[in-house]
């Protein structure tokens, strides 16, 4: 698979103007503004987000109906995104209740979270920053121009096609560093993402919009009430993330019977059920079949990228880029072309020996495998991607204590890398040991990792 370049690019937050509000204020008169952003044709993802363009609008009706002025936008690039914001802000007035609901892809990098437009180019770590919108800045800019509520609904806790890119990421979501009366929803819990499918409405927005609508209930209330109802409807398989500094009295739908700060939950919603223990699973899920000829002619990325190289045989850089692709793929043999030239031009490039360390892992040549990946760790000895892959490789070939070592390193240096977690918890299994802890926890972060380290044929069942 394909991996970030480290980088070193922080964003820091500083000086957050604060609004003051006692639990006694309310939010009944104020201005309230909404944007709605549903962003569901990506080029680079496999099909439409179909789910989203619905979603988008439900929500944006619903909002009309309690009061908010809304402005609803769809599929926006980047320039178009940085515009809809700027007018957003403007609009804010001082007092004013503003909310943003972004239903797409976001990514998680250097522990902000990034909405994407979708025309993002991300190949690397630096790409986020630079094509994405920080949500903690979103919040910071609503509050800088007077929003006395800030709420912000993201249902963006999918897989998407730049992670795949790569595996050295954190997926999911990180934690908004949100203003003081401040309400963040997310879809799933963070640093975890949701199954995702071919639907035509999501779960987590059915839920927010009944909620929503449910007179004499703080907005508070309102999110607690469709977290518990998403948990109890997937049986713990997706526990969104609220986050709340709230102090003003502010409903959806009216006035609140109830004070603010009551935490109690809805008494007429039924608790959630308690997860049973978890039992080894031993049916291991089938490894999707490689692309054919015709589907890899047919990708307008590798499409681009191949005549990048045909009008410039130099360009490493698209080569290198389309041998990530091959591999995302399971195109193991093209990828490997397309590695094996990146590394004859620079043999101590050690992001293209670990790529290649894993194709080779995949592919089952495992002595190969281990001498690019020790080649890459002794190039950059801190490198978690090659930590990770030789991880792969030692646990192919049964060495279980050398595999978990490995796993272990990178473990420490990227503690939500799924493909880590996954790993070690099937090396401990297979040591005797309990690994079920780590594998639940790399499902919960990406529901399709066992699916994936089947296709290079390691799965969770030990004889």
């Amino acid at each position: 698979m394909s991996h970030f370049m480290r980088t070193a690019t922080i964003l820091l937050l500083a000086g957050l103007l604060v609004l003051s509000a006692g639990p006694a204020s309310r939010a009944a008169d104020a201005a309230k503004l909404a944007l709605v952003i549903g962003n569901a044709r990506y080029p680079d993802n496999e099909f439409v987000l179909n789910e989203v363009a619905n979603d988008a609008q439900d929500v944006a009706e619903e909002l009309k109906r309690d009061g908010f002025v809304v402005d609803r936008q769809s599929n926006l690039t980047a320039d178009a995104m940085r515009q809809v914001l700027d007018r957003f802000y403007a609009r804010i007035e001082r007092g004013a209740v503003a909310l943003i609901f972004f239903d797409g892809f976001a990514i998680q990098s250097n522990r902000q979270t990034y909405l994407l437009p979708v025309d993002a180019q991300i190949w690397t770590e630096p790409d986020v920053a630079r094509d994405g919108f920080s949500l903690d800045i979103i919040l910071a800019e609503m509050n800088t121009r007077g929003a006395a509520i800030k709420i912000a609904l993201i249902d963006a806790s999918r897989r998407n096609p730049f992670e795949r890119r790569f595996r050295r990421y954190s997926a999911g979501l990180a934690p908004a560093i949100a203003p003081s009366n401040s309400l963040v929803l997310y879809s799933a819990a963070l640093g975890a993402v949701a199954a995702s499918g071919k639907t035509e409405h999501s779960l987590f927005v059915a839920e927010l919009l009944r909620e929503m609508r449910a007179p004499n209930i703080s907005a508070e209330q309102a999110l607690t009430n469709t977290k518990n109802g998403v948990v109890a409807a997937t049986k713990r398989e997706q526990v969104p993330w609220l986050s709340s500094s709230l102090t003003t009295e502010f409903s959806f739908a009216g006035s609140v019977a109830q004070p603010a700060d009551n935490k109690a939950g809805d008494p007429t919603k039924p608790e959630p059920q308690k997860p049973e223990p978890q039992k080894p699973v031993c049916d291991a899920p089938q490894a999707e079949p490689p692309p054919s000829a015709g589907d890899l002619a047919r990708d307008p990325l590798i499409a681009d990228l191949s005549r990048k190289i045909a009008a410039n045989a130099n360009d490493v850089a698209s080569r290198y880029k389309r041998g990530q692709v091959y591999a995302i793929k399971r195109a193991y043999t093209l990828a490997m072309q397309d590695f094996d030239l990146v590394i004859r031009r620079d043999p101590r490039d050690g992001e293209a020996l670990n790529n290649r360390c894993w194709t080779r892992a995949a592919t089952g040549d495992l002595q190969g495998a281990l001498a690019d990946c020790n080649l890459a760790l002794q190039i950059d000895p801190g490198l978690s991607d090659a930590l990770d892959s030789r991880g792969l490789v030692n646990l192919k070939l049964g060495r279980t204590a050398e595999a978990i070592k490995d796993y272990n390193d990178a473990i420490q240096r990227n503690p939500r890398s799924s493909s880590s977690l996954f790993g070690r918890g099937i090396a401990r299994r297979k040591s005797g040991g309990d690994g079920a802890t780590d594998i639940a926890q790399a499902k919960s972060m990406n529901p399709d990792i066992a699916k994936e380290f089947a296709g290079y044929g390691v799965t969770e069942c030990v004889p």
